[in-house]
Order: C-alpha cells, then sequence, then structure tokens
C-alpha cells in the first residue's frame, strides 16, 4: 500500500516558491501559490471548454459515451495526481500541466492535425504541443495586462513535450532541454506517462464499446489477457460490460503501480538534490519497468493495427482531413470568409510574416474549432443551399 507522507513535497519536487515565474511578472495571490494560480486559469480558458467537444477518437457527433478530449484530460489528471501524491512531488503543478496538455489539439483528433500539418508543410508546421502552448502564451484574450494566460515556466514546461530543433530554438530557455538532450521537472515527466496509461486503457474499453475491438483479442496480448483471465477467475458470472470495467480498472492500477513503485527506486539509486538536479539528467527519472514498457508497447502496437487503421475510424479520418484541408484552403484563399476577429489577426500576423502569418492565422482559427463547428463551417462555405 502506498501511504505518502501527508502534506511534505520531496526535495527534487517542483516548489511554488521557488519557480522560473512568468513571462509577465505580477504580484503573488493572496490565497493561492503560483501552480494553483495556473491550474485555475486554465480551467477557465475557453480553449478548456471546447475540449468537450473535440474528439479523442470517435468523432463527437457518433456516441455520448465515447471519450472526448475534456474527459481524457480529466482521467489523465486524475492518474497523474495519483502518481504525484505517491512520490512527495508537486499536485498543484501536475494538475496544471494535464489540464492544459491537449488545448492545442485540432477537431477531429490526430487525423485533424496530420492534416493541418500538411498544409502548413511550407509555413512551419502544425504540431498539438507547440500549439498548446501557443494557446497559453498568445491566443486565449481574457487578461487587461497580456495575450495568454501567463502561466509559469514549470506549468509551460510541462506542457511542451515535443519540439523540433528549430522551435526549440525560439524559445529560448524553455526549448533548451530539446537541443541539450535534457529533462524537464519530475512532474512534467510523470503527465507524460499518465497521458499514454490513460489513453491506451481507455481506447480499450471505447474499442470494445463501439465493437471495433473483441475480448478474444485483446486476451492473447499480456496486460489485459492476465487481467481478464484475473477477473474471469475472480468473478465468473459477471456481466460483460462489468467486466470490461473491472479489467479496464486493473490496467490502470498495475500500470500506476508500475510507474511509482519503479520510479521510487529511480530516485533512491539517484539521490536527485532539487528540481534543478533532475533537469541536467540525459534519463527521465519518471518511467515503466522494463517489463511493463513492454507489455504497454504491445498494447499500444495492437490498438494502433486493430483500432486506429479500423476501417470506420479510417473512413472518418479520411472525412475530417478532407474536411480540415477544404477550410484551410478557403481561407488562405480568402482570409475574409474568417470570422471578423480571425480575419483582423491574419492581417496582422500578414503584415509581420507574409504568406506564413495569414496562413498560421488560419491555423489557429482551425484548430481551435470544435468537430461540431468544423463540419458546420466546412457546410456554410460549401454548401450553396446553406446562406449561414
Amino acid at each position: 500500500m502506498i501511504s505518502p507522507q501527508a502534506g511534505l513535497l520531496a526535495p527534487y519536487a517542483a516548489d511554488p516558491a521557488r519557480s522560473q515565474g512568468r513571462r509577465h511578472p505580477e504580484e503573488q495571490a493572496l490565497y493561492r501559490n503560483a501552480f494553483q494560480r495556473d491550474r485555475d486559469r486554465i480551467i477557465h480558458a475557453a480553449a478548456f471548454r471546447r475540449l468537450e467537444y473535440k474528439t479523442q477518437v470517435f468523432v463527437n457527433h457518433e456516441g455520448d459515451l465515447f471519450r472526448t478530449r475534456l474527459t481524457h484530460t480529466l482521467e489523465v489528471c486524475q492518474i497523474a495526481r495519483t502518481i504525484a501524491r505517491a512520490l512527495n512531488l508537486n499536485e498543484d503543478l501536475t494538475e496544471a500541466v494535464t489540464l492544459a496538455h491537449d488545448l492545442g489539439h485540432t477537431p477531429f483528433g490526430h487525423a485533424g492535425q496530420d492534416a493541418l500539418n500538411a498544409c502548413m508543410a511550407d509555413c512551419g508546421g502544425f504540431e498539438h504541443n507547440l500549439q498548446s502552448l501557443r494557446v497559453v502564451d498568445h491566443l486565449e484574450q481574457r487578461y487587461a495586462q497580456f495575450d495568454g494566460l501567463n502561466l509559469t515556466f514549470e506549468t509551460r514546461e510541462g506542457i511542451l513535450k515535443h519540439c523540433g530543433a528549430d522551435a526549440a530554438r525560439e524559445l529560448g530557455a524553455l526549448g533548451r532541454r530539446f537541443l541539450e538532450r535534457t529533462h524537464p521537472g519530475l512532474e512534467a515527466q510523470l503527465a507524460n506517462l499518465a497521458d499514454e496509461v490513460a489513453y491506451n486503457s481507455h481506447d480499450v474499453d471505447d474499442g470494445l464499446r463501439a465493437g471495433l475491438l473483441s475480448i478474444d483479442e485483446l486476451e492473447g496480448l499480456q496486460l489485459p489477457g492476465r487481467l481478464f483471465a484475473d477477473v474471469r477467475s475472480t468473478y465468473p458470472t459477471l456481466s460483460r460490460r462489468r467486466l470490461i470495467y473491472e479489467t479496464v480498472r486493473r490496467m490502470i492500477a498495475a500500470q500506476v503501480g508500475d510507474i511509482v513503485t519503479t520510479t521510487q527506486a529511480s530516485l533512491e539509486a539517484a539521490r536527485p538534490a532539487d528540481i534543478d538536479a533532475v533537469r541536467s539528467r540525459p534519463d527521465a527519472l519518471v518511467h515503466f519497468s522494463d517489463a511493463m514498457q513492454q507489455q504497454h508497447r504491445e498494447l499500444k502496437h495492437f490498438l494502433f493495427h486493430a483500432l486506429y487503421r479500423h476501417y470506420r475510424v479510417h473512413r472518418m479520418a479520411e472525412k475530417a482531413k478532407r474536411t480540415i484541408t477544404g477550410l484551410f484552403d478557403a481561407f488562405v484563399d480568402d482570409p475574409a470568409l474568417m470570422p471578423p476577429q480571425h480575419f483582423q489577426r491574419s492581417r496582422s500576423l500578414e503584415a509581420m510574416d507574409n504568406a506564413a502569418g495569414r496562413a498560421r492565422a488560419v491555423a489557429d482559427y482551425i484548430a481551435g474549432m470544435t468537430d461540431r463547428y468544423a463540419i458546420d463551417e466546412y457546410g456554410r462555405l460549401f454548401d450553396p443551399r446553406r446562406l449561414t
């Protein structure tokens, strides 16, 4: 049983009193530390609310019970907080990072991102991690003193999981680790791994619910197969639905327990003095054991081929790509087709960076759409029977 020391942060945990600060200096809040303020700003952001109507795997209108970006985000947050508490890391920062990690995702999930990246190939490309950072640094328009949410360095560090060399150089201190091949703080590391635990486990649940996966297939894999067998042995008369829930629950618990025990051993061996010692290391300290990593990789490979490449998912992905590409081409050709605030923004960015600025403004507009809004906007542009 995991019994962390309540209220006691480990010396290598992120400390809000020692934060590297915000891009725009602000006075300290009276009742909340810096990471709590970050979390609250993210929850109140428009981009966070839009996650409710963005795809995880299944397009939003395909069913009310499938996961969306918002429910996925909340599940990642819960898993990450459990790990953070067990390791005496900073739960407030962990929560802020996980709540913000998908803010830059396009409509239609990875199919939408792939399409928008292809559209932006000559203008810097599109990557949802960088877009999440762009949302919190620039695109949210809520405060009188600055654009964006003005989050702390530590939260922004955790949001940025991937970054190419060119973008890293432009980001200065925030991007340095990608050039030096080091790692972020432990809260950011565990948020990244909690994301993988959540989407693999819950995509199993959604895939079974949709009828695209079968229990028989999953019983041939190490992790779900072992747990399905355990549940059947303990509860031989359990209904199919409850069998799935119980197995998925145990999958998450097994992976979380493995991360905690493996990371505890890594920390005991490395003995980092503080967060800077964690950041300077070339290896991540939060990770699976070798055995669980192999099981996790096997499940991920299976889901890629059996679920994400299923012909029904592939059909929807192709529709999504055509929708995103059609919107992008139309708006780049004539930015005045966008709502006034986005049209004006395209003119501002174009004045600074010519065609690339115009394209980036269009990408910002499309990336911020929900699934339903993108479908409706496509209809408004291309269906001659619709006037608005």
